[in-house]
């Protein structure tokens, strides 16, 4: 009997060999390994040898079992290893697939476009910080302590004399600040007011500019307005300039679009006035030019600002300026 074992286990690591696929490995495995097999049936006249050489045979007979099982298990996960590598070959006939790339948000599309319209035109991108004093918020910009003009921005303090700025106009005593005219500025980022409704939201972000040299008109800022309005909503864009009032600016002014709805016929949008308020500009009021030790005898200049979400809902369609900020992929994905 132990030539017979010995002769199954030759036979079986030369069967193991050559197997090539799954499909003889299940063979083999039945074959040698099954119930039936030949291992197996081998295995059941070792009860029938003489008592003393039962254990020797049995012996013999669970080593040859144990190392057949082993091989087998290799030769079982060569084969799965293999089929996993053809599995996952590269077939070049396939037709590519293009990785899925992201794109910038309407907000920054709209951003990138006015500052390099303004670059053009020679103004420079200047930052500030988010969390700004009182002083430059308000104080240096011709907002007094008190002062009702101080109503419809007070907002977000850190402390009684730090607050969350409510527009990026500071920029404009900072710059001018640390340097002497010429100064012809744009100022983008983030501002923060106690506002939330389907037209505001508590943080938005806005453009300030600011261009202050010798002999600068109203003039200059209306040509410089109408040029950015009609490189932005096209060369048709008809637009206006109304009366307002801005503290740090004197003579201050609203600008108004004709509705890009309607075209200037009357519609929801624009409540029926054909008309839409898009910015505030003016000349700097010369009490800033006090902050700053500018001579208001020498220098003049003007002031804008405007609304990113503003504009960019105007040139889009967008009727909910809280869809920016909800990160809708529906909603991003058409931009």
């Amino acid at each position: 009997m132990k030539t017979q074992f010995e002769d199954i286990e030759k036979s079986a690591f030369g069967d193991l060999e050559r197997i090539q696929d799954a499909a003889e490995l299940e063979q083999f495995r039945i074959r040698y390994l099954g119930k039936k097999g030949l291992l197996g049936t081998l295995m059941k006249k070792v009860g029938t040898l003489p008592p003393e050489e039962r254990p020797g045979a049995g012996k013999q007979a669970n080593l040859v079992r144990r190392r057949l099982t082993e091989r087998y298990r290799e030769v079982h996960a060569h084969i799965l290893t293999g089929a996993d590598k053809q599995k996952a070959r590269l077939d070049l006939t396939l037709p590519g697939r293009a990785p899925i790339s992201g794109h910038l948000h309407p907000l920054t599309r709209v951003m990138d476009e006015v500052c390099l319209i303004f670059n053009r035109m020679g103004f420079k991108v200047v930052k500030g910080p988010n969390v700004e004093l009182d002083y430059y918020n308000f104080e240096a910009l011709n907002f007094p302590k008190d002062h009702p003009a101080r109503d419809m921005q007070d907002t977000f303090y850190i402390s009684e004399n730090t607050v969350l700025r409510t527009h990026t106009s500071p920029l404009q005593v900072r710059v001018m600040e640390s340097q002497k005219p010429p100064v012809c500025v744009i100022a983008p980022g983030k501002v923060y007011r106690r506002d939330s409704d389907i037209s505001h939201t508590p943080m938005f972000t806005q453009l300030e500019g600011l261009l202050v040299d010798k002999g600068v008109s109203f003039g200059d800022l209306k040509g410089t307005l109408t040029h950015f309005l009609r490189q932005f909503f096209g060369k048709g864009t008809a637009l206006r300039f109304r009366p307002s009032f801005f503290p740090f600016t004197e003579p201050s002014a609203e600008v108004d679009i004709q509705c890009v709805i309607c075209g200037g016929e009357g519609c929801r949008t624009c409540s029926h006035t054909g008309w839409l308020e898009i910015l505030g500009c003016g000349m700097v009021d010369p009490e800033v030019y006090g902050f700053v030790d500018y001579d208001p005898e020498i220098y003049s200049g003007f002031a804008f600002g405007m609304g990113f979400e503003r504009i960019t809902m105007l040139k889009y369609g967008i009727d909910d300026i809280q869809l920016f900020f909800r990160n809708d992929m529906r909603f991003l994905r058409q931009f």
